[in-house]
């Protein structure tokens, strides 16, 4: 199995993290295989998009090749800087990666298609991948950057009252924390990657995968299946509680905890009626705040919790 040893000076230093670049790598391993149910409707509302895309030759050696392993090629998913790290700066990255470093990670991957074994592939690729992410990702980066920060703010919430291994705990299905420091990445026969000095950042993901992307002795990513994402897609469930308190306050309850800036960019609605709205769940104790940072995240109370389940 693949394992992460952390110390504990590695564990002071952790922090969380966004990549545009791994939230479109995903999207592209999402529509090039026949993802789980809850990710079907994305799929088909881009499957044109897709199809399009993939007439150019190079794209299309690409999601093939993505779609037959389950390696994820390490320069094509730098880890990200922090919170605030723009597709642009990560895609500046990928350009500046050696050719024989792309072309080692994408043997890793299988028999690498002729259309990829040219002196070019890292651009060629690069331009491949800034096409998909203005075409599929960008428009919706808005409301899966709140939903991945709805996220991280759970986590934090819980390192701050508990500690990391209830942080990390249910990262995904094989991911896991162990006592004796280190952490389960998957079940893969691998060499156990040690932290040292390097740089390491926890990294939500909206599509469900998880991987551990490379670049020492700069930094590691521990990419993580985000919480909640299929229920944020998909508004069903809010229909008895939307009968009970409003539309509005019922969206704004089920995607707590959360920033209003985070409730303003994932679910649409003004920021004074996000204000208003929430002003009435606090009043009727179903939700509390708290200030982190320069934020004010707004949290539901035991009596929220038992509300909108």
């Amino acid at each position: 199995m693949t394992m992460l040893k952390v110390d504990p000076a590695n564990l002071a230093n952790i922090r969380f993290a966004l990549s545009p670049m791994a939230e479109t790598l995903s999207a592209l391993h999402t529509l090039a295989t026949s993802p789980p149910e809850w990710l079907r409707p994305w799929r088909d509302r881009h499957r044109e998009t897709f199809r399009a895309l993939s007439e150019d030759p190079v794209f299309q050696a690409f999601t093939r090749l993505l779609s037959t392993t389950r390696w994820t090629p390490d320069f094509l998913t730098p880890p990200p800087s922090g919170m605030d790290t723009t597709f642009e700066a990560e895609l500046s990255v990928v350009r500046a990666t050696p050719v024989t470093q792309a072309r080692h990670d994408l043997a890793q991957m299988g028999p690498v298609p002729k259309a990829l074994k040219r002196p070019d592939v890292v651009d060629i690729l690069a331009d491949a991948m800034a096409r998909f992410w203005s075409a599929v990702i960008a428009p919706e980066w808005p409301v899966r950057r709140a939903i991945l920060e709805r996220d991280i703010v759970q986590r934090a919430g819980r390192l701050a009252t508990y500690g990391w291994a209830r942080a990390l705990e249910d990262l995904g299905r094989n991911m896991s924390w162990r006592d004796d420091g280190h952490i389960k990445v998957n079940d893969w026969d691998t060499p156990t990657q040690v932290v040292g000095e390097a740089r390491l950042v926890l990294v939500p993901n909206g599509f469900g995968y998880g991987w551990l992307g490379l670049d020492p002795p700069r930094a590691f990513a521990l990419v993580y299946p985000a919480r909640g994402v299929a229920a944020s897609l998909d508004e069903t469930d809010t229909q008895a509680l939307e009968r009970l308190i409003g539309r509005s306050r019922a969206l704004l309850l089920k995607a707590l905890p959360a920033s209003t800036t985070q409730l303003v960019a994932s679910l649409d609605i003004s920021l004074g009626a996000v204000g208003d709205h929430l002003a009435v769940l606090r009043q009727t104790g179903l939700v509390t705040r708290t200030r982190q940072g320069r934020s004010v995240v707004y949290r539901r109370t035991a009596l929220g919790d038992a509300l909108a389940a």
